[in-house]
C-alpha cells in the first residue's frame, strides 16, 4: 500500500502548507476581471524559455518564475497555470476552480492548441482532484496513466543508457510466434498488430462522453509525432499494415 494521504485536519497543522499561500492577496488581485481575449493575443516577453524544477515556497515568486515557461506564448497559458497553482495551494480553491473549469469549457480548442503536454496533464490532474463529475475524472485519468507510464519507460532508457537496436531474429519471432512478457501478457506483433488501433477506437468512444475528454485524444495524438520521440512514435515508424494503424 502507498503512504497514507494526510487528512485535511492533519494538513491544517502543516506550517509549510500555510507558508505556500503567503502573499496570495497580491497574486489574486492580478487575476480579477481578466480579459481572456487580450490574454490570448498578448505574448509573454522574454529571451529564453526556462522550465521550473520544483517550486518556490513563496507564492508570488513561484507565479513569477512560471512566466519563464511561457516565453513567447500567449499570456492565457500563464493565467491557466496560475489558476492551477492557486487551486493546489488552496487559495480560494472553490472560486478558482470554477474559473479554471469555465476557462476550459469556453476556450478548450485554444488551450488544446496552445498548451504543451506538461500543462495538459496538470489540467487533467486538477479536474481529477476537484471535479464532482466521476465520468470526467475517469476519462482524464487515461491521459495521466498513459503519460506517467511513458515517463517511467523513457526515464529507464536514460538511466540504463540503452541504445535501441533491433534484433532481426526477434522481429521475425514476433511475426510468427507469441512472445510472453508477464502475467499472461504477450508482446506486440510489430508492424501488423491491431491492439493499439482497437485501443484508439475504445479511447475515442470513452472520450466522446464529455467535451473535455478531447484533452486525452490531443495528448495521444501528440505522442505519435516523430519529434516527440517515445515508444509510440517509434512503433508508428515500424508499423506497416495500413488496416491496423492507430494514428
Amino acid at each position: 500500500m502507498p503512504v497514507r494521504k494526510k487528512s485535511k485536519f492533519e494538513q491544517w497543522f502543516s506550517f509549510s502548507r500555510h507558508q505556500r499561500r503567503f502573499g496570495a492577496d497580491k497574486v489574486y488581485a492580478q487575476f480579477n476581471d481578466v480579459d481572456l481575449d487580450k490574454l490570448k493575443t498578448t505574448r509573454i516577453e522574454g529571451t529564453e524559455l526556462t522550465y521550473t524544477h520544483g517550486s518556490a515556497k513563496d507564492l508570488n515568486e513561484h507565479i513569477e518564475q512560471l512566466k519563464q515557461e511561457f516565453v513567447g506564448q500567449p499570456q492565457l497559458n500563464h493565467y491557466h497555470a496560475s489558476l492551477i497553482v492557486l487551486i493546489r495551494r488552496e487559495v480560494d480553491s472553490q472560486n478558482n476552480y470554477a474559473k479554471f473549469k469555465a476557462l476550459w469549457l469556453d476556450e478548450r480548442d485554444f488551450l488544446l492548441r496552445s498548451l504543451n503536454i506538461r500543462w495538459l496533464i496538470s489540467a487533467c490532474d486538477t479536474f481529477i482532484d476537484f471535479d464532482e463529475d466521476a465520468c470526467l475524472k475517469a476519462t482524464l485519468m487515461n491521459a495521466v496513466v498513459l503519460i506517467n507510464t511513458l515517463k517511467l519507460q523513457e526515464t529507464e532508457r536514460f538511466l540504463c543508457d540503452q541504445s535501441i537496436t533491433e534484433n532481426p531474429k526477434h522481429q521475425q519471432h514476433l511475426q510468427h510466434q507469441r512472445y510472453a512478457l508477464f502475467d499472461g501478457t504477450s508482446a506486440f506483433a510489430v508492424g501488423t498488430d491491431d491492439t493499439l488501433r482497437n485501443m484508439r477506437w475504445r479511447l475515442e468512444k470513452v472520450c466522446e462522453i464529455h467535451p473535455l475528454g478531447q484533452i486525452v485524444i490531443e495528448i495521444f495524438d501528440r505522442l505519435q509525432r516523430d519529434e516527440n520521440n517515445n515508444v509510440y512514435s517509434r512503433f508508428k515508424q515500424r508499423h506497416t499494415r495500413e488496416k491496423t494503424r492507430w494514428w
